[in-house]
């Protein structure tokens, strides 16, 4: 089976295609933003180094947030875009499952894991799941204060690009915690794998945007110019 996977949800853009266990080719650049010019031709770019056409795929995948509205906005366009021409499935993988599958067994082994996005504001999109990686709850925002109310007593193996904003309120809890090796930031490589394990069964709904907290910009009630918290 062959998939092609897209991300672009928050400070980084990735596509990997995926088959047999393991990734074929893979394209993951840093950027705050430029996504909406990069995405498809790292698309290209990786198809073209497998040697595969969209004849050859059998899944599409693609993170649906939490993350940032334009660049989640731009991932899930350009992937339903691609079902809808092709006839491919379509599967969905959060952000926060996304990094969570990039935390080695070694790391994970004993441990609570607690998966913290950056929102670019002062609170951090959060979940938490267990050593082989089943969601201990659901994903939300909060504060990083409100953290150790949260997190379950033990040790605990924290990953994403939020950890610095949390390490020191976790360990002032007395959470013993230890720093993920790996990058915080979601990978296509690894929605690949996701969705590969997921595969729909044909009557499973196009996915959807997953937001957390409302958009900074707001209509307003009685007409006037639109509003910017």
């Amino acid at each position: 089976m062959w998939v092609l996977a897209l991300d672009s949800a928050t400070t980084a853009c990735s596509v990997a295609l995926w088959s047999d266990g393991e990734v074929r080719a893979h394209r993951f650049t840093v950027m705050a933003r430029g996504q909406a010019e990069a995405l498809m031709p790292m698309v290209k770019s990786a198809m073209d180094e497998a040697g595969v056409s969209f004849r050859d795929l059998d899944l599409l995948a693609v993170t649906v947030g939490p993350g940032a509205f334009t660049g989640l906005r731009i991932g899930l366009s350009a992937a339903r875009g691609m079902a809808l021409a092709t006839g491919l499935p379509l599967v969905g993988v959060t952000t926060l499952e996304a990094v969570a599958h990039a935390v080695p067994p070694a790391e994970r082994a004993g441990r609570t894991l607690l998966v913290v996005l950056d929102t670019k504001r002062t609170d951090v999109y959060a979940q938490l799941f267990s050593a082989d990686l089943a969601p201990l709850g659901p994903a939300t925002a909060l504060l990083p204060d409100d953290l150790p109310d949260v997190v379950p007593p033990g040790p605990l193996v924290v990953a994403g690009d939020g950890v610095a904003m949390v390490s020191e309120v976790l360990a002032a809890a007395g959470s013993k915690v230890l720093r993920a090796s790996v990058s915080g930031l979601p990978d296509a490589a690894h929605v690949a794998r996701i969705a590969a394990a997921r595969a729909p069964d044909g009557t499973s709904p196009p996915p959807a945007p997953l937001y957390l907290r409302p958009p900074d910009a707001q209509l307003p009630r009685q007409g006037g110019r639109v509003r910017r918290d």
